[in-house]
């Protein structure tokens, strides 16, 4: 068969002074006629007919979100693919995503950073089922990118002075619960005084992808919080496959639309599952919200207390970033002349309420796979991009809860004993607490009384010299990462020798100490 080029020359031979466009464009439709590129396939199990066990499968997805759905239960049907290193930021959840695998026992190992939401996976691992590396997110969707990008390793701030730089997280236990195997101690260097880890990047098989719109030549366009990590990992496998909601024509999808360009792609099929939510959320009005979110009795009115503190972190402005829990109810007492643009990991930046009843997306979710809303002027992302921009410091201020904090800054809040959940975002949020101020919000002591601010942390450290404020039901801390605990004000009808007495930490007195805001 003649090359298109070929076509172009002979034509323009015997067709002296005619337009070459007209030409080129005539031996191009041509050429497209007899030998039409197009990557669709008519069923999912087409497209992993070939697929090998033993393999590492990138999986897009953040929660119940983006998750290729169709392509996964393609998987459990087909039980002789077995020994699957699988790679998502989550474990699915039981009955759905990569929990069907796990569940099925084709899943031997998984990377994720988070799998608090499946406990048929947690009891796997800690009975030595299945393996676990544990990684956090940014560093997750970093590891992912620069294997698409040819990068074999790179430099990240997040987790220094932790369990994962130090290599003392477990990867495997025994039946009866005791670590087989830990992890491997990451190296550090030292650039312009600050420490990072080094970390490889990860190499994928097969990526698994889902897309909102796919045309036959492989392009790929994605919807709001579901570009999460479908993008990263789409680049990086030997062969990626994507399911999308819709298959379209080439240029169907405006070519400035177009976040994964088909140059990456093998196989396209149309999605056929079902799309999710995990957790339905809906509007309310503010005072109510905030009411049920707060519980009742005493612990809802030092709830109050804290988060109304906390409130006042907010400038003008700002970029924020807001863990679960107590740090998202803060907006809610934010004075209506302060604008804040609110920043969830999973890609969105401008982030909004809750919906209204019914008017619920499933591609609209916060970190803590609630359904939200956009405001205007919103955009959205990839993971790989919104890590960036924490990692760089672009987020001014991000307010964490805790289960201890040391008298130096040091946190703690990913890990419990005898439980396991992961690091979500958590270690890339704290890792540059030059540039972001990391503030806590918790009470001050647990359900038994005793001290959560203390001389060192007990429990797995999500961060060092991270936290410049902590923010309690009895007072304020300021912290300086060498000098210690400063007490700048405390609550109502709280003394200095209370919090002295439920403290373990020392610290110092302002001499301008005064009243909890």
């Amino acid at each position: 068969m003649p090359s298109l080029a070929m076509s172009v020359r002979t034509a323009a031979h015997f067709t002296k002074g005619t337009n070459k466009s007209l030409l080129l464009a005539r031996a191009f439709s041509s050429s497209n006629r007899r030998s039409q590129i197009n990557k669709v396939l008519p069923s999912a199990a087409e497209a992993i007919k070939d697929m090998k066990s033993d393999s590492t499968v990138l999986c897009g997805g953040f929660g119940l979100c983006g998750v290729p759905d169709t392509l996964i239960n393609e998987v459990k049907a087909t039980p002789a693919i077995t020994g699957l290193t699988a790679v998502s930021n989550n474990a699915g959840v039981v009955g759905s995503g990569l929990g069907l695998l796990l569940e099925s026992k084709q899943i031997k190992k998984m990377i994720a950073s988070y799998v608090g939401e499946n406990k048929v996976f947690e009891s796997m691992y800690l009975k030595g089922e299945v393996e676990l590396e544990l990684t956090p997110q940014g560093t997750l969707a970093e590891r992912c990118r620069a294997g698409g990008a040819g990068i074999p390793a790179f430099f990240t701030p997040a987790a220094f002075g932790t369990v994962v730089q130090t290599g003392e997280l477990p990867l495997k236990h025994n039946s009866d619960g005791t670590v087989q195997q830990y992890g491997q101690p990451r190296d550090v260097k030292v650039f312009d005084g600050k420490s990072y880890v080094m970390e490889e990047s990860i190499k994928g098989d097969y990526a698994f992808i889902k897309a909102w719109k796919a045309d036959r030549l492989g392009n790929c366009q994605f919807r709001f919080a579901a570009a999460n990590f479908n993008g990263a990992m789409a680049r990086n496998a030997k062969e990626t496959i994507v399911e999308a909601e819709h298959i379209v024509e080439p240029g169907d999808i405006d070519p400035a639309a177009v976040h994964v360009p088909g140059i990456y792609v093998k196989k396209v099929i149309q999605s056929t599952a079902d799309k999710k939510m995990e957790k339905v959320v809906n509007a309310k009005d503010p005072k109510d919200a905030v009411a049920g979110a707060l519980g009742s009795g005493d612990a809802a009115s030092k709830r109050e207390r804290i988060v109304r503190r906390a409130a006042k972190e907010f400038k003008n402005g700002m970029y924020a970033n807001l863990g679960i829990g107590m740090p998202m109810l803060a907006p809610s007492f934010v004075d209506p002349s302060v604008e804040v643009q609110l920043q969830s990991e999973n890609g969105i930046l401008g982030l909004g309420p809750y919906p209204q009843k019914g008017a619920e997306d499933p591609d609209l979710i916060n970190a803590g796979k609630e359904t939200v809303t956009l405001l205007p002027g919103a955009a959205c992302f990839g993971s790989d991009e919104s890590f960036g921009m924490i990692r760089a410091g672009r987020i001014d201020l991000t307010i964490l809860g805790a289960m201890q904090v040391s008298a130096r800054g040091d946190l703690a809040n990913w890990m419990l004993p005898g439980k396991i959940k992961g690091f979500g975002g958590a270690m890339d949020l704290v890792s540059n607490p030059q540039k972001t101020k990391v503030v806590v919000t918790m009470e001050h002591t647990d359900k038994k009384g005793r001290p959560k601010i203390l001389k060192q942390c007990e429990f797995p450290l999500t961060g060092k010299a991270c936290v410049s404020r902590i923010i309690t039901d009895l007072c304020v801390f300021d912290v300086d990462f060498t000098d210690g605990l400063t007490l700048i004000e405390v609550a109502d009808g709280v003394t200095v020798d209370e919090v002295k007495a439920k403290t373990e930490a020392p610290f110092t007195v302002s001499e301008s100490l005064g009243p909890m805001l």
